[in-house]
């Protein structure tokens, strides 16, 4: 490949690993405002969790809309919008003063803006711009990209909290996600014109139905529901564990920052292998080895040391089901409508997400352990791998429409 082809596939890549970086990280920071904007604000802490949880929900939702738009008029102006959309969603979290309104920016502004500038987009503009052989590892790159800004990002508003206090760290996060604006430019995944006398490509429609109708669709829905149950649940609840084990506060927080950590590892070898392995047979292996590592944690004594040790290990499993699932809808749906089918097994995750947050928080309250929730997940991983089983993983013919 020349120099003149190289060049800009790297900066293509670079662009959309550091603008998933910021979106994660500043998307990951709004946690560290509850005990501050509750204490001066007088709000309760579960009404600043439902506005941060409506944010889940709301990003699933409009997950398929902006792969749409993405699908139609580019991932650089979806992407763009999204970057104006995070910024006024911050700046309108940092004026509320009240709940109601909070829950508005917060929960109904920044999910759409996380939809429109999150990881889905900004895989698919990357899926669609380079050559098939190195798709899953620029994906790889991107997921792995995330968990770089949920470091780089997360301990610097923090910083910004001491020093500014919570309303000036806003304003500066708000100003630091307009340069998402910059970094969208380069991906610039237009559809090109017809050639006169081609074959009409296929509707949206068409393929949305061709989509839905098809088990692998299906099989990676539920697969990806899994990954956000699990995710959620470890993020939400895993501080909480460890505390209902008396083991210091630390640690929950340690295990938190060690799953983002070793996730940089997962996600890039995920997408490398996406690129040599079946990626079918990538995610069986993926799904079941969570389920053998929580079974494992749940029979060994709950250390210091043992909690460091799964949480490392669960970070490479941790999103390294993104690059081999995009890179399946890929091959089986095809890359013109890929941001609005991706967008809308993305969904399934995100169903999985509040359902993973929700249900480990209900199943505390009722029972006073996470026992059963544990138990749940390590079913839930069973069923994932099985469901990628029947999952078709050899190219297909692209589909048009006559002329």
């Amino acid at each position: 490949m020349s120099s003149t082809l190289t060049r800009p596939m790297g900066t293509i890549i670079l662009c959309g690993v550091v603008c998933a970086a910021l979106a994660m990280g500043l998307r990951n920071s709004f946690g560290l405002f509850l005990a501050p904007m509750t204490a001066d604000l007088g709000w309760s802490a579960s009404g600043f969790a439902l506005a941060i949880a409506l944010q889940v929900l709301v990003n699933g939702l409009f997950q398929p809309i902006c792969g749409q738009l993405a699908d139609r008029f580019g991932g650089r102006i979806v992407i763009m919008g999204g970057a104006v959309l995070y910024a006024l969603g911050i700046i309108g979290m940092a004026l509320s003063t009240g709940l109601t309104l909070f829950t508005f920016f917060a929960g109904i502004v920044m999910g759409a803006a996380v939809s429109a500038a999150g990881m889905p987009i900004i895989s698919a503009s990357l899926t669609r711009m380079l050559p098939e052989a190195m798709r899953g590892r620029a994906v790889g790159l991107g997921t792995a990209g995330s968990s770089f800004g949920q470091f780089l990002v997360v301990p610097l508003a923090q910083l910004g909290i001491s020093f500014a206090g919570w309303q000036g760290a806003l304003f500066l996060m708000a100003g630091a996600a307009l340069i998402m604006l910059p970094l969208a430019l380069p991906l610039n995944d237009t559809k090109p014109k017809p050639q006169p006398g081609a074959a009409a490509e296929e509707t949206a429609s068409a393929a949305l139905s061709r989509a839905l109708s098809s088990r692998n669709f299906w099989c990676l829905f539920f697969g990806f529901f899994v990954c956000g149950l699990h995710v959620s649940f470890l993020s939400v609840h895993m501080p909480g564990f460890v505390a209902s084990c008396h083991l210091p506060s630390y640690v929950g927080a340690g295990a938190i920052s060690l799953i983002g950590l070793f996730n940089i590892i997962g996600s890039l070898g995920a997408g490398e292998l996406s690129s040599r392995w079946r990626r079918r047979d990538l995610l069986i292996i993926i799904y079941a080895s969570r389920g053998v590592l929580m079974a494992g944690f749940m029979m060994v004594e709950k250390t210091t040391a043992s909690v460091l040790v799964f949480s490392a290990l669960m970070g490479i499993l941790w999103l390294s089901t993104v690059p081999p699932t995009v890179a399946l809808c890929a091959r089986n749906h095809g890359t013109r409508w890929l941001a609005t089918i991706f967008g809308l097994v993305f969904l399934g995750h995100q169903f999985g997400g509040f359902t993973g947050a929700y249900l480990g928080g209900l199943i505390f309250d009722l029972t006073g352990s996470y026992d059963l929730m544990w138990s749940l997940c390590i079913a839930a991983s069973a069923f994932a791998a099985l469901m990628h089983i029947p999952i078709n993983d050899a190219p297909s013919r692209p589909v048009v429409q006559p002329a």
